[in-house]
């Protein structure tokens, strides 16, 4: 069947993120439908002509194109349109790697692949165990014990691919960008004036309320690197509107010795200026899992709106700092009653414990040239 299979659906919503997470069940589709046009249907934000997942896929071959999707929509014409589209495509297979929103709406959502005329449905969570983030153990270190070991989320999307083979998340070839020369010319380029320091990448931003640290913690913790590290270079990484917030963060290094490349540089290009960094630093944010799928040890600083590890970095060389309190999990956004306190309680000193350990464990060069 496999063999025979010319068209492949994949479903995949979210953002930069979501889609490195992705990476090792992506790989695995293409390794069970190698001949297949695997095309990805996914959310296009408003006004744009490719979705957050292109930046990262482009150049890798595991798509070949994509279908638009308005998330959560109920609009009868566009969910015709949509509908049209794939009749007109004709897969033969579609493979569900949606997010964890209850077995109703993975029924709902069989029903409309049933209707575009797809016979084999693979990875539809229609039940309870699909739809959820497994207990496991595990020795993934983090600064306190959460109480909670679950499944990370790229384990759970494999696991429920097992008809179309093996994952084994732990070689990196699972994770692997296809970076290349191009954007590894592009990254070599970028950070020419710090000549061959060690380096140090940071992102301060987040697009998520509840996972910001806080601009003076992130001052403070740059300004003692700034003093522990002067043979290093800081190399801060994130979207255009970041900028700024970036230059703060770093103002006691100065130049030469910091390059703000916030906005300067494609995600898969950003991906190659990590895979020569000796640590990341950061919140919970699409460059940390960039950072772990280029197998660059992370110092990750996380709210506690998501139960522990699910979306952590993946791998055993990452520090996770994340506080456990009694309101966790809750998955807001925004958070104004709890003043954050989660993450609040985070202090400087703990994180700074956590990099100096993070750094101590590596290779005193850059990882890649």
């Amino acid at each position: 069947m496999a063999n025979s299979t010319t068209r492949v659906l994949i479903y995949r919503l979210g953002s930069l993120g979501d889609t490195v997470i992705a990476l090792p069940a992506l790989h695995l589709i293409a390794r069970a439908f190698p001949q297949a046009n695997r095309r990805l249907l996914t959310n296009f934000p408003v006004n744009a002509k490719a979705p957050p997942a292109a930046a990262i896929l482009e150049n890798t071959g595991l798509v070949h194109g994509y279908f638009r999707y308005a998330v959560g929509t109920r609009n009868p014409l566009a969910l015709l349109s949509l509908w049209w589209k794939l009749i007109r495509w004709r897969p033969q297979v579609l493979v569900y790697l949606g997010a964890q929103r209850g077995i109703e709406s993975a029924h709902r959502d069989a029903v409309f692949f049933r209707l575009c005329g797809i016979r084999r449905l693979i990875g539809v969570p229609l039940t309870e165990d699909m739809q959820q983030n497994r207990q496991q153990d595990t020795s993934q270190p983090t600064n306190q014990d959460t109480g909670q070991s679950l499944e990370p989320e790229a384990a759970r999307l494999a696991r429920n691919l097992a008809e179309l083979g093996e994952v084994n998340l732990d070689d990196p070839q699972s994770w692997d960008l296809y970076l290349t020369p191009e954007e590894h010319a592009k990254a070599a380029e970028a950070l020419r004036p710090i000549a061959s320091r060690p380096i140090l990448a940071v992102s301060t931003g987040t697009k998520v309320q509840s996972k910001d640290w806080g601009r003076e913690n992130w001052r403070a913790l740059l300004a003692s690197l700034a003093t522990l590290y002067p043979d290093h270079a800081l190399v801060l990484l994130g979207s255009p509107e970041e900028s700024e917030a970036a230059d703060y963060a770093a103002a006691d290094w100065g130049p030469p010795a910091a390059i703000n490349l916030c906005g300067r540089l494609t995600p898969r290009e950003s991906a190659a200026v990590l895979a020569r960094a000796r640590i990341f630093l950061g919140h919970d944010s699409g460059p940390m899992h960039l950072a772990a799928a280029v197998q660059t040890p992370c110092v990750a600083v996380f709210s506690a709106r998501n139960k522990p590890r699910v979306w952590f970095p993946y791998g055993n060389r990452h520090r996770i700092l994340y506080h456990r309190t009694d309101c966790w999990g809750c998955g807001l956004e925004t958070c104004i009653v709890e003043k954050k306190r989660c993450i609040a309680s985070i202090t400087v000193p703990e994180v700074l414990a956590e990099v100096r350990a993070a750094i101590t464990a590596t290779n005193p060069g850059p990882k890649m040239q």
